[in-house]
């Protein structure tokens, strides 16, 4: 088991995984600027919960859901570890997970900057295959089954969280209409968190298991593997995705919260309904998905379902440019930059 004392020791020793283990908490923190704000977008944009009480419990529940997914079942962090085979040359593979981490950093911010929310998720699994694509010299490194996982992933955030919104949307008005609406901000706080707690336990282990990654590659380690990461990791990546949120999950929020459907206190609740309910399903059996696509696939079956058809069809449509040029994106970026990375160091 990887000790806080014996990370730090590394971490002093060994220049490359250095810069390795700042990539990682640089990537975890921008996933907490574009990624972790949605999981309590709307139940701000609704009133349910001032924006710091829900930074605090985002961050609170991701932590939860990190620690409490990375013991039980820690297969989304396998996946992510064995998304592709980077060779037997561990110092390269080192050098070229730099170069995928630097290609989501970069992407992520460029998001950020527009106020779009795109999945960090599937920018990190296109950096990693760009990567390794780079280093090996072809596509024979991708490990098919996982990626069979993340296209899996795609499909249920998509067409089941759309499905799952419009049932929540229905669900919600045939046995909650006659709620008062505090009885909805008081259950939607409880849904918001469900989806963080949910947000936690894929994202925070896919990350984690990026850093473990790097590890291994430090120690001269490659070929597949299962890695068990330690608690402090999980907290070490709770603080950094909450202290992303707070810097500035902001913009996000308002995009999401506000820009694709002006939701009632009801349809907030059942946004993070569907979401919370969606995001379970792969979480328990090991697939990877989009917090992202997710939530907004939910809302905009909300919205799509509504009786007053309020969805901004041209923010929806901004983003689903920007989840379409993700893969190809920033799979491109970490294949060039795993090319100069090497020219220049190794």
């Amino acid at each position: 088991m990887l000790t806080f004392s014996d990370f730090l020791h590394q971490v002093a020793t060994d220049p490359t995984f250095a810069v390795t283990a700042m990539l990682t908490l640089a990537v975890i923190l921008v996933n907490g600027w574009t990624d972790a704000p949605n999981a309590i977008a709307t139940c701000v944009a609704t009133g349910a919960i001032g924006i710091n009480a829900a930074i605090g419990m985002a961050a609170i529940c991701n932590l939860a859901g990190v620690l409490t997914m990375a013991y039980l079942n820690p297969a989304v962090t396998a996946a992510i570890c064995n998304l592709a085979d980077f060779g037997a040359d561990a110092h390269a593979a080192s050098i070229a997970l730099c170069a995928a981490q630097f290609a989501v950093v970069s992407w992520g911010i460029g998001a950020w900057r527009f106020g779009i929310p795109t999945s960090e998720s599937h920018a990190l699994i296109a950096g990693i295959t760009g990567a390794a694509v780079a280093l090996t010299g072809g596509f024979s490194c991708v490990n098919g089954a996982q990626w069979g996982k993340v296209l899996l992933g795609l499909l249920i955030a998509g067409v089941l969280g759309a499905g799952l919104g419009a049932w929540a949307e229905r669900f919600t008005q045939r046995l909650m209409q006659r709620a008062p609406q505090s009885f909805y901000r008081h259950a939607q706080r409880v849904a918001a968190g469900g989806t963080a707690f949910l947000h936690g336990a894929q994202d925070g282990q896919k990350f984690i298991g990026v850093f473990l990654l790097g590890r291994a590659f430090a120690l001269g380690q490659t070929g597949e593997t299962v890695f068990v990461p330690p608690f402090w990791l999980m907290l070490l990546a709770a603080l950094a995705m909450g202290l992303g949120t707070a810097m500035g999950g902001r913009r996000i929020i308002r995009r999401m919260g506000y820009g694709l459907v002006q939701l009632s206190p009801r349809q907030g609740f059942a946004s993070d309904l569907g979401a919370s309910i969606c995001l379970l399903l792969p979480t328990l059996t090991g697939i990877p998905v989009s917090t992202t696509h997710t939530k907004t696939a939910v809302i905009l079956g909300i919205g799509a379902t509504s009786s007053k058809k309020r969805v901004n069809w041209r923010s929806a449509r901004e983003m689903i440019y920007a989840w379409l040029f993700t893969f190809p994106g920033c799979g491109l970026i970490g294949f060039l930059m795993t090319k100069v990375f090497l020219r220049l160091l190794w």
